[in-house]
């Protein structure tokens, strides 16, 4: 059983911003630790980050906040060793990127 780190649970503030998919600027509402997650995937596989929640929107099946953080969970959990990987419901993992030539707004 693995031991939680000291300070691991945070209080997290929800914030609203806005992001422009497929020309429609739309607010969504996450935590900083999502909201720079998503950052951090995007800049990882050379994206922007409208781009990647572009694609996110396209595949949601409901909320997209939510849906950002299912993506962002996904992604974190697909990076685990491949036991612990197989532990996580299959559907949270999903939303694999190419790297792509195009320059980044």
């Amino acid at each position: 059983m693995h031991r939680l780190m000291k300070g691991a649970f945070m209080n997290s503030t929800v914030t609203k911003r806005s992001v422009v998919i497929a020309g429609r600027k739309t607010s969504i509402s996450l935590e900083d630790e999502f909201w720079n997650g998503l950052k951090a995937i995007a800049r990882h596989h050379q994206r922007t980050l409208s781009s990647v929640v572009g694609e996110i929107d396209q595949k949601r099946q409901g909320n997209l906040s939510s849906a950002i953080r299912v993506f962002v969970f996904g992604n974190l959990c697909s990076q685990l060793p491949g036991g612990a990987r197989d532990s996580v419901a299959p559907g949270a993992i999903h939303g694999t990127f190419e790297r792509r030539d195009t320059p980044s707004i």
